[in-house]
């Protein structure tokens, strides 16, 4: 790895773990801009704070951890697609739509987006429809609530209004988009990996069984150990992935190789150490009062978000088949 790239300052992660344990979701976002996190990694022309991608991979894997409840990484795409298709930025959170099966008719956007991370909550909507990137209002939509199973908003929206601003999308806009989104999963999957361990641990130090903590039988700390090993694989695997981004740039085939590695390995990750998790805690840890599900939904919501495991497994086979026999080993090792 190259000694070059640039070095997250320690007082930004340190904020960012005081903003997201302090603020409760009605005043979250709030504090987010005034703090100059929200659009974190955002250039200054476009309203942002214009830190580097490693800054925000630093607070994204900090939201993981405390399970915030913002569309922090929806409003960092959302701002790079629009910056990208030269649109004015709307303020406010945001959230993204890539492939989005709408029709533009002359001065009418109309169709359906399912899903949409964040909708109801939105001040914008900034979707990727063929080759053009239009920003909604989701105020002018008809919508239909849903929620993950970690209970964030995923709405259904219906359109047939004029858009906010429309333009040309940029070249390569869906794939490069795509990886980000990936990317940016990864580093939330990170984080709430992270926050399940913590929690877990804390537990087994607390709970006793037999006048000891569980967390002294041999067989709660192997998992634990177990566990541990997975928060780092994926941990490192989204790290990696964001330097080679920084590197190499979105586009390249390391940065994506990378991205596709990460967003396989944080999202087997997850599957292990929610299933950890919940052993350590037995059935405590599944009640509604309990904060340890606040992290395990979100596990098991955001393997599957922005591609599966499978779906990015399959990236990389054919990633490996075009590199060859000859090219495979530089791809790896660049």
């Amino acid at each position: 790895m190259t000694t070059d790239l640039p070095v997250v300052d320690p007082d930004l992660v340190e904020l960012a773990a005081s903003v997201f344990a302090d603020a409760t979701d009605d005043t979250l976002w709030d504090t987010l801009e005034q703090t100059g996190l929200a659009r974190l990694a955002v250039t200054e022309e476009a309203g942002g704070s214009g830190g580097t991608l490693l800054d925000l991979a630093a607070v994204l894997v900090e939201a993981g951890a405390a399970a915030a409840w913002a569309p922090l990484a929806e409003t960092d795409i959302a701002c790079r697609l629009a910056a990208a298709a030269g649109l004015d930025v709307p303020s406010g959170p945001l959230t993204f739509a890539l492939d989005a099966p709408l029709t533009l008719d002359g001065d009418t956007v109309s169709g359906t987006l399912p899903r949409v991370p964040w909708g109801r909550r939105a001040a914008a909507v900034v979707a990727l429809t063929g080759e053009s990137v239009v920003v909604l209002d989701p105020a002018a939509a008809t919508v239909v609530e849903g929620t993950n199973v970690a209970e964030e908003p995923r709405d259904t929206l219906t359109w047939s209004a004029a858009p906010a601003a429309v333009a040309a999308a940029p070249e390569d806009a869906a794939t490069r988009f795509a990886l980000r989104a990936a990317l940016s999963r990864s580093l939330l999957l990170a984080g709430a990996a992270r926050g399940a361990l913590a929690r877990s641990v804390g537990y087994a130090g607390e709970r006793e069984q037999f006048g000891r903590p569980i967390g002294r039988f041999q067989a709660v700390q192997q998992q634990l150990a177990l566990a541990a090993a997975e928060v780092a694989a994926g941990g490192a695997a989204a790290e990696s992935a964001a330097r080679v981004v920084v590197r190499d740039g979105i586009a390249s085939p390391t940065a994506e190789l990378a991205v596709a590695s990460a967003k396989v390995r944080t999202g087997q990750a997850a599957t292990e150490v929610a299933r950890i998790a919940h052993q350590v805690h037995g059935a405590i840890g599944f009640t509604r009062e309990h904060d340890l599900r606040l992290t395990t939904t979100r596990l098991w919501a955001w393997r599957d978000e922005d591609g599966t495991d499978g779906d990015w497994a399959v990236r990389i086979g054919e990633l490996t088949l075009a590199a060859g026999a000859d090219g495979l080993w530089p791809l790896v090792t660049a």
